[in-house]
């Protein structure tokens, strides 16, 4: 059996992808089980790397270092492609306010912070108070980025030793979960919240607000527009809108751009509902049209663009109208349906409508790919094309007057904002930044699991002890005032000030600390997905406050 010793006990290749797997595997079997209906998912695997480390099982430090530093680019990265294309839309309208609120739970979370390590009287140091607050506030991307701050102070000469911060992250974030959901139910039951006037609410603010694309049946009468061209109309009329079939003289056809309209024509048009009416009244009355009639002519089919040469090419550019007799009304892009207007970018990967006669479909489809298996092909280029950049991004110094070191979005934020930037603005580099829900999300999970594995396994060693410590029942409790403060303060605020529905409220109150669990919680007591909503609306800005702010308090303090 000494096979078998060695392969355990004796640091090597074998006994580091063996210790790495049975972490993984544990903490992933471990984090389905749920605790009053809640499960951690991923984040077991920290508990579990740390349950190996404190049997006496090590690995390599370089090496960890390594897979902990790759797993973390791995899972910023990822992230960054998938919020980056609402990165900065969620900025418009509502988002602008829920933004705004989220970013205040950060600051408030990092001034409480801060408090406390005044109030203690230095008991607790900084770093370790950073670490609290990542898993205060269950963000692992916070805490990656504060020990990479934590790196490069130490090898700046500042610090001799790194301090195990992971270990404050592990001892905060079981109650964390807790006391995100708490502070739900104390909102919900300080302000006496009815769930069924705010669901009547809501649907009544959702029916006034609706702005996807609706279908209208026209017989053109206005004279004064009758006899001009379709984009001599379309710019007259000053709204975007698409005249998908026409009917004239007995005969179904689809208009292009340069057919010229006649008084009587009966057109079916496709607009968004805020411009329904305005159109109305320039182009003339509604009609009853039985369409089906035009399907024997004209059928309507959902394209997926799958060719790299269109990504990033206006809908206009392609000219589809005029060289294939087609029209595009609609343009669905991740559970949003887009008006079919010239100026809209496509992309890889949207799905649009196209209303034509079989055969020119046919050519249509070819032209634009509508090869599925293409939609799963890994883009490499882009990944790796992706990282290089976020390195060397992360990697540039920033002076700032009054700190004593520059500061770097290390690596962690110089990945997330490079992965953000290619998700929205990769197409004019002729990037493919479409990847598939699951090949994203399985990035993201073995990033994640390398990360807290290797965090675990570097920490376990000292942890029982301090958990059942002083300072480790300290640690809880500041872990708890950080986690529940903020949320109060800003869900009060969001509640009596801002007047917000109190759906989108607890989802925002579950993106501002990025937490899972919570939106779990929020989606269970609600009958809509408005706090999913809220939750991605905040999660982008959120995520990089968080990981910004771990770093600065680390260089300020240190």
């Amino acid at each position: 059996m000494d096979w078998l010793n060695a392969l355990l006990f004796n640091e090597g290749i074998a006994h580091t992808i063996l210790l790495f797997s049975f972490v993984i595997a544990l903490g992933a079997i471990s984090g389905k089980i749920k605790f009053f209906g809640i499960s951690l998912g991923p984040t077991f695997v920290l508990f579990a790397g740390l349950l190996v480390g404190h049997l006496g099982f090590t690995v390599n430090h370089e090496v960890a270092d390594f897979v902990r530093e790759f797993g973390l680019i791995l899972f910023i990265y990822s992230i960054g492609l998938q919020v980056g294309p609402g990165f900065f839309s969620s900025f418009k309208r509502g988002g602008m306010q829920l933004n705004l609120m989220a970013a205040g739970v950060v600051l408030l979370g990092a001034l409480t912070t801060v408090l406390l390590w005044v109030l203690l009287g230095g008991r607790v140091s900084m770093p370790m108070m950073v670490g609290i607050m990542s898993g205060a506030v269950t963000n692992t991307p916070g805490l990656g980025a504060a020990q990479e701050a934590l790196r490069q102070a130490h090898e700046a000469g500042q610090i001799s030793v790194i301090p195990p911060i992971a270990l404050g992250y592990a001892v905060a974030y079981p109650l964390a979960v807790v006391g995100i959901i708490l502070s739900m139910v104390i909102i919900r039951k300080l302000f006496a919240v009815r769930m069924d006037e705010e669901e009547r609410k809501l649907k009544e603010e959702e029916e006034a607000a609706v702005v996807k694309p609706e279908k209208l049946t026209l017989r053109l009468t206005n004279k004064a527009i009758a006899g001009r061209q379709l984009h001599e109309i379309r710019q007259f009329v000053g709204r975007d809108f698409v005249v998908s079939r026409m009917f004239r003289n007995h005969q179904f056809s689809i208009p292009q751009t340069e057919t010229v309209l006649l008084e009587g024509d009966i057109l079916l048009v496709v607009a968004a509902s805020s411009d329904v009416e305005p159109i109305k009244a320039f182009i003339g009355e509604t009609t009853d049209m039985d369409w089906k009639a035009s399907e024997k002519m004209l059928v309507s089919r959902r394209i997926v663009i799958t060719r790299s040469e269109i990504n990033g090419k206006t809908l206009g550019s392609l000219r589809i109208r005029s060289l294939y007799g087609v029209n595009i009304t609609r343009v669905h892009r991740s559970g949003v349906d887009l008006l079919g207007t010239p100026n809209l970018i496509l992309q890889v990967g949207d799905r649009v409508v196209v209303v034509g006669e079989l055969e020119d479909i046919a050519k249509v489809e070819k032209f634009l790919g509508n090869t599925l298996n293409r939609l799963n092909e890994p883009h490499i280029i882009t990944l790796f094309v992706g990282i290089f950049l976020g390195i060397v991004v992360g990697s540039i110094p920033f002076f700032i007057p009054g700190m004593p070191m520059p500061v770097k979005l290390g690596l962690a934020g110089g990945p997330l904002i490079i992965s953000i930037l290619i998700g929205r603005f990769g197409y004019k580099l002729k990037l493919i930044t479409y990847t598939t829900q699951s090949a994203n999300l399985l990035l993201r999970e073995i990033g994640i699991s390398l990360f807290l594995a290797s965090v675990g396994i570097l920490s376990g060693g000292n942890f029982a002890e301090t958990v059942f410590s002083s300072d480790g029942l300290l640690w809880i409790g500041a872990g708890f005032v950080i986690t529940l403060l903020p949320l109060l303060i800003m869900g009060m605020i969001g509640r009596k000030v801002a007047k917000l529905n109190y759906f989108p409220l607890i989802g925002l109150m579950a993106g501002s600390t990025t937490d899972p669990p919570a939106l779990s919680y929020a989606g269970s007591i609600s009958n809509n997905d408005q706090p999913a909503v809220s939750y991605s609306t905040v999660y982008p800005l959120t995520m990089f406050l968080r990981v910004i702010i771990a770093q600065i308090l680390i260089l300020i303090f240190v």
